[in-house]
């Protein structure tokens, strides 16, 4: 890189050393060193609660124009900058080239723009007077931020699912302390050097690095109002348990079902399933999980996708031709591996496609699978594709509502009428009709239903989330009341 990587954290607006030294950074393909990266703990994160705290009340008040014109700038900043932040996701969570411009300029750079176009848009509501006969009674709803937010995010999507959280959080008067993943830390730093100098004041964003002890010291802090996390489902659990009082909003795993009915457009649904299980090597929350495929054409879609999967360039992800990379660290690389053997030990068969060697693992396909496998029952996080056979429409329902997880289902079927019922049946957070389960709108709503999360986040969901609801009831009391106070009967 020509310019030197940026290692330390934002308090207050200085770029400061931790209490805990450093902690390395290691590069997912090749095993390089890449930085050396500031350590902190509780009392760091401590003082950057407390200036973010400070500068709140500030920030707030700020004029809301003034608030979006900084969003905007940042916007440009951003983008003028994105091919810079794309290299840098390439070198430390192995993102390809393809997939870190994707996350760059489609998603992160643009929320910053985005928030501040929706904050402007946040509306109020005004209520007529029904509990008294009188019309000296005004009820004005509005909005007011809650004050400090948390802010806790994962390796693989760093710039976006933290820009989209920051974005809408500060554009609502929020101030943040954001600990981003151990993994991905210095193109945070980035995001935040950009939102330094394009204006937000010091305090606004504060950013220290760290392991889960780091992250349990924000949710653990009496002076945080808000927490907003993306990860896995054990510990969304656990920050649900610490602020049952304070907002949040928790994006968890996925199980990702992708269901394809004998009457799908076969090549179709199976580049959509390519799509579904190897993006980004399958660590994405709205991967597909389980391939529930329909009998009828069950070794056509099969013989198709391994044809299609055979064709896949993984390797060195700097390269502009390569289309699948490594798994980002050795407990996600753990976990596939123990979910495919079990498989392959109870009866699973097994073909795959590509290198297996350090934290490369290949495309991998495997049929046979039943429910009752871990592979189809837990979220695997990798390349892998499991496919179930399943005979019935009745039956590919009732294995995609027998998780507890509930984000993103896929369907594929040519039939409206099977598609909008179907799409109703399924107990997931959006259902994505002839689409891969990897498409998501960054307009519309996103989340899931039971283990995988609270609330909804994206657009005009994350200004509800993040302000408080606040009602004001005036009495005019400048005319006569002529009729009796007290309505009769209520409303």
């Amino acid at each position: 890189m020509a310019k030197a990587l940026p290692t330390k954290a934002l308090i207050n607006g200085s770029w400061v050393d931790g209490s805990g030294g450093t902690f390395p950074v290691h590069s997912p393909q090749s095993g390089a060193l890449i930085a050396d990266v500031a350590l902190y703990d509780a009392g760091d994160v401590a003082r950057a609660v407390e200036a973010a705290r400070a500068a709140q009340p500030g920030w707030a008040a700020t004029p809301l124009i003034e608030r979006v014109k900084i969003m905007r700038q940042i916007h440009a900043l951003f983008a003028a900058r994105a091919e810079e932040v794309a290299q840098v996701l390439i070198i430390e969570i192995g993102k390809t080239v393809a997939e870190a411009r994707e996350e760059v300029h489609e998603y992160a750079a643009p929320s910053w723009q985005k928030a501040g176009e929706e904050v402007l848009r946040h509306r109020g509501l005004s209520f007529p007077s029904t509990q008294e006969q009188t019309n000296n009674k005004r009820l004005v709803l509005t909005h007011r931020p809650l004050g400090v937010v948390g802010v806790i995010t994962p390796y693989n999507f760093p710039t976006d699912i933290a820009s989209i959280a920051l974005a809408h959080i500060i554009a609502a008067g929020n101030t943040a302390v954001w600990k981003p993943s151990e993994f991905s830390p210095i193109c945070c730093n980035m995001v935040a050097e950009i939102c330094t100098e394009a204006g937000l004041p010091p305090g606004v964003l504060n950013v220290v690095h760290g392991m889960g002890e780091v992250g349990a010291a924000i949710v653990d802090h009496d002076d945080v109002d808000g927490l907003f996390f993306t990860g896995s489902t054990a510990t969304g659990k656990r920050i649900a348990a610490k602020a049952a009082l304070r907002p949040h909003l928790l994006e968890l795993g996925g199980d990702g079902p992708v269901i394809v009915l004998a009457d799908a457009d076969i090549d179709a649904a199976v580049e959509g399933a390519m799509n579904a299980c190897f993006y980004y090597a399958g660590q994405v929350c709205t991967s597909g999980e389980r391939l529930l495929v329909h009998a009828d054409i069950h070794d056509e879609f099969v013989t198709k996708l391994k044809a299609r999967a055979s064709q896949l360039r993984i390797g060195d992800p700097g390269l502009d031709d390569t289309e699948m990379g490594p798994l980002r660290n050795s407990a996600t690389l753990g976990r596939v591996v123990e979910h495919v053997e079990e498989a392959r030990a109870q009866g699973a068969e097994i073909t795959q496609y590509g290198p297996q060697e350090g934290l490369f693992y290949p495309a991998t396909i495997l049929t046979g699978v039943t429910p009752e496998m871990t592979i189809a029952r837990e979220e695997t996080f990798g390349p892998v594709a499991p496919i179930i056979k399943i005979s019935s429409i009745p039956e590919a329902i009732a294995i995609a509502n027998s998780s507890k997880l509930g984000l993103i289902a896929s369907l594929w079927t040519r039939d409206l009428a099977t598609a909008w019922r179907v799409g109703e049946a399924l107990q997931h957070g959006t259902v994505n009709i002839n689409e891969t389960s990897n498409y998501w709108d960054q307009l519309a709503p996103f989340g899931g239903t039971g283990n995988s999360g609270v609330g909804r986040e994206l657009s005009q969901w994350f200004l509800e989330r993040f302000t408080e609801q606040k009602l004001l009831v005036f009495d005019l009391g400048d005319t006569e009341v002529r009729y009796n106070r007290r309505a009769e009967g209520g409303w």
